[in-house]
């Protein structure tokens, strides 16, 4: 484990979780459905350091390309919060936008080549 727990959810509140991970490197993604969203990912973590405290039936779940990466969204404002990666699927970043008391804009990003992963013209 690293890092402190935190507190975070979707823009509407009806997802909330906790997740313990460090806040950097902090990183981008070049693929496109993360191109699209814009998100700064925190760096994987076990799937044990996050826990869903409420909202587990709002999320939504969107795959595409090789269809292992599962993506999360609220049903009800759209915002991701979390996603399982395709690289390693027994790991998982947090959207870093949706932690409480936490300025993505203060935090040095890289970018992760995701492109380089797809299988699929553009995905």
């Amino acid at each position: 484990m690293s890092g402190a727990t935190l507190k975070g959810s979707c823009h509407c509140g009806a997802v909330q979780f906790e997740v313990r991970t460090a806040l950097t490197p902090a990183a981008h993604c070049n693929c496109s459905l993360c191109r699209r969203k814009g998100a700064l990912m925190s760096p994987p973590f076990a799937a044990a350091e996050l826990k869903i405290v409420q909202g587990q039936d709002a999320l939504t779940l969107y795959q595409f390309n090789t269809r292992v990466a599962r993506h999360y969204f609220c049903k009800h404002c759209g915002i991701y919060p979390f996603h399982q990666t395709r690289k390693d699927p027994l790991l998982w970043r947090v959207n870093i936008g949706c932690l409480e008391g936490v300025d993505p804009y203060t935090l040095d990003a890289g970018v992760n080549d995701g492109a380089s992963l797809s299988v699929v013209e553009d995905a």
